[in-house]
């Protein structure tokens, strides 16, 4: 894994110094104390029922499960052959894949 940062140099002392004193001055963000953090829940322990319907949508995303699945090959095919299929459009792999089904009698 890469480092995002490290070609930057490390932060002086002042450098660092001012950092803190912005994040100390930000009024939209202060830091929580340490009563606060050892009053913390886990997110699905303080709303349960969020976190439930949160869980309910992730799952409904992305495509339906299939009646029938397909197994994914790889195939070297004639160019003017994968251009004529491409050239029709969307949905090019599922009508070669039918034509194919016709030609062998499935």
């Amino acid at each position: 894994m890469t480092v995002k940062f490290a070609s930057k140099r490390p932060l002086s002392n002042e450098e660092e110094a001012e950092v803190q004193r912005m994040i100390a001055a930000d009024p939209d963000a202060p830091e929580a104390t340490d009563e606060e953090i050892a009053q913390a829940k886990p997110f699905r322990e303080a709303f349960p029922e969020l976190a439930k319907s949160i869980n309910r949508e992730m799952s409904r995303r992305g495509r339906p499960p299939a009646d029938s699945t397909k197994t994914p090959v790889t195939i070297r095919l004639d160019p003017d052959l994968v251009k004529h299929y491409k050239e029709t459009g969307r949905g090019w792999q599922s009508r070669l894949n039918d034509d194919l089904r016709k030609v062998n009698g499935l």
